[in-house]
């Protein structure tokens, strides 16, 4: 799973949102490190749709544009709570293996 994905599920685990939302909140979620840009959105958007992870909740029209929220499916949170178990296992090896040859101190990762 990329990392935009993750973060895309990550975001609307937590509310049905649309895009611009969407946006704002993978933002926040990677303290500003992760900027979607309106094509890599809508193309993780279109995916996690046709993969069944995410699908509309609902429509509205603001200002003459249509506004799609998108919320989480059942094997949507399925899929993000099996890829946060993948990575926090990879993040244990990795500061296991930089504590055992030394190159972080003890203290240096949880």
């Amino acid at each position: 799973m990329t990392e935009p994905t993750f973060l895309v599920l990550t975001a609307l685990a937590a509310t049905p949102q649309h895009g611009y939302g969407v946006v704002e909140d993978v933002l926040r979620i990677s303290d500003g490190r992760v900027r979607l840009r309106a094509g890599t959105l809508y193309g993780v958007l279109d995916r996690l749709r046709v993969d069944g992870l995410i699908e509309v909740d609902h429509e509205e029209v603001v200002q003459s544009r249509l506004r799609r929220y998108y919320r989480l499916t059942g094997v949507g949170a399925q899929a993000l709570a099996e890829e946060t178990t993948r990575m926090r296992r990879n993040a244990t090896a990795a500061a296991t293996r930089l504590r055992r040859s030394g190159l972080l101190p003890k203290e240096g990762l949880a």
